[in-house]
């Protein structure tokens, strides 16, 4: 039989909705099971602590758990009329989540930032249930739909890989990311949500795309930096640029400047396997010898061209 879920989280009935939080934070962060593989108590505990914050962690359920119309595991208690007396319980006032309906892609609690509780693991929060009034021959609910936040790499997003996770009852799940996945972009996994009478929810996977150091995304292009030698800008040459897809000799032109563009076309974002892919772009940039370098300098200084204008940059100011 399930555990009274305060107790689960060490918490008194007149905690608040923060305690509450910050209560599941630090036990599902210390039981998650990427942090303890292989250690049955620490998955189970883990699950333990999932389950009582799915009852008291919304603010409708645990009314209903604190007026006694649902039990330690979420379920609705049988009324020896059919119906709730409809009397409003003493229970500690909650709140802090918004709900809607059972079903489709906005059943379910609103999404709720947990990564810092995981780090690069699945932050993840359960949503109520579509609960309501126990009724007489009620039509039969699919279970709850979950929804996690997952946090992946420039390039997997944009090329396209395989992620699996973990879940709070402990399954693992393999989830595709799909070439060219923007930022914030809801991945569905349909019938891996909570199981329910009339079949299992869904799972949403909200994906958010960590910054690369080396790459940009503007639509389906990519842009980068290359830093080139001053001989390579003058006299011209190859060097290697990286793309999404790996390495790249290009062919730097004679007379580069510093700012000089060169166009790779194909060489962007592909959104799906027949879709055309954008371009990308190297921004050339000429880069001294570090520490300076003393022949350069006194060429410099004898060069007669180096006093000769530049390109007028700001031509019409």
């Amino acid at each position: 039989m399930a555990r009274n879920p305060y107790a689960v989280l060490g918490l008194a009935p007149t905690a608040s909705d923060s305690e509450i939080r910050a209560a599941f934070r630090k036990l599902a962060k210390k039981y998650h099971p990427d942090r303890n593989p292989d250690d049955k108590k620490a998955e189970d505990k883990f699950k333990e602590v999932s389950a009582a914050f799915d009852v008291i962690g919304d603010s409708d359920r645990r009314k209903k758990f604190d007026r006694g119309e649902i039990d330690e595991e979420g379920r609705e208690r049988s009324h020896p009329f059919g119906q709730w007396s409809g009397q409003q319980g003493a229970g500690p006032r909650a709140g802090g989540y918004s709900t809607s309906g059972p079903g489709g892609p906005d059943a379910g609690a609103s999404f709720e930032d947990l990564s810092d509780i995981f780090s690069d693991f699945f932050g993840a929060k359960r949503g109520p249930g579509a609960g309501g009034q126990a009724r007489p021959q009620a039509r039969p609910q699919r279970g709850r739909d979950v929804r996690y936040r997952l946090e992946v790499d420039f390039l997997d997003a944009a090329a396209g890989a395989k992620k699996r996770v973990t879940m709070p009852d402990g399954r693992t799940l393999d989830l595709a990311i799909p070439p060219g996945l923007d930022d914030g972009q809801t991945l569905r996994l349909r019938g891996q949500g909570e199981r329910g009478p009339a079949g299992p929810g869904d799972v949403y996977v909200e994906v958010h795309v960590k910054p690369s150091a080396v790459f940009e995304r503007k639509g389906n292009d990519v842009y980068v930096d290359a830093p080139i030698t001053l001989k390579e800008a003058v006299l011209g040459g190859k060097i290697t640029a990286p793309t999404i897809a790996g390495d790249v000799s290009l062919t730097v032109p004679k007379n580069s400047s510093s700012g000089t563009v060169l166009r790779l076309r194909g060489r962007g974002i592909a959104k799906g396997k027949n879709a055309a892919a954008g371009d990308q772009y190297v921004k050339l940039k000429i880069v001294l010898p570090e520490g300076g370098d003393k022949e350069l300098e006194e060429f410099v200084k004898s060069w007669k061209g180096a006093d000769k204008p530049a390109a007028k940059h700001f031509a019409g100011v």
